[in-house]
């Protein structure tokens, strides 16, 4: 089931990944440009709702929809680190910085990183993120192992991210735009994705209440 899971998961995050990035990123894409990702352009947001999308799939296969959830509990902890980890591959490719960093007190590594394009100093925003997201992984695994209600651990996810990206997204220099507007499309999907675990969360609480309430 996880090697199912996997040949259907990872394909449909690719095609997220890049679908959302040529959607929202200011060029005119051809049909053949789509499919050369070796100019780059694969944004997570995308990758991670493609993922969802292949876990529903794959719970259409087994005809038990009911799944979902667990499933979405099992890899966020994973999806997390991953993101983590991905993080640094900015670092290496110089890119997803934020702002200019021009007080000489102030360039410093971890607070700046060096791009060698621009040969200034600019907030090292992709190292934030990695930083805040091992946070994240702490509190998910633990969450993941104290908690007995379904979609608690997606629902951490989904606000402790959110919340992360939401403050650090401001901070990029290379967001990208719905259209000609100033909203950053990740800060956007940022706060509905912290509203909609927030939501979760409160629900699975009264929930649990109830049931407590029933046992005694």
């Amino acid at each position: 089931d996880i090697f199912l899971l996997a040949l259907i998961v990872l394909p449909c995050a690719v095609v997220g990944a890049r679908l959302y990035y040529c959607i929202f990123y200011e060029h005119d894409y051809t049909f053949l440009e789509l499919f050369n990702l070796r100019q780059g352009g694969l944004a997570i947001y995308g990758g991670v709702i493609g993922g969802i999308l292949g876990i529903i799939i794959f719970a259409l296969i087994k005809k038990d929809i009911k799944i979902v959830f667990k499933l979405l509990d099992v890899c966020a902890p994973c999806l997390i680190l991953g993101q983590a980890l991905g993080r640094w591959g900015n670092f290496f490719n110089q890119e997803a910085y934020g702002n200019l960093v021009t007080n000489q007190n102030l360039q410093w590594f971890p607070y700046a990183v060096f791009i060698e394009d621009e040969n200034a100093w600019f907030q090292a925003t992709f190292f934030y993120e990695s930083l805040w997201n091992l946070a994240g992984l702490v509190i998910l695994l633990l969450i993941f192992k104290k908690s007995k209600s379904i979609g608690t651990t997606t629902a951490s996810y989904l606000v402790w991210y959110g919340i992360g990206r939401t403050i650090i997204e401001g901070l990029r220099s290379d967001s990208l735009f719905i259209g000609s507007t100033n909203i950053r499309v990740s800060q956007l999907l940022s706060v509905i994705m912290i509203v909609v675990g927030v939501v979760v969360l409160v629900f699975n609480f009264i929930k649990k209440r109830k049931l407590n309430g029933q046992e005694k």
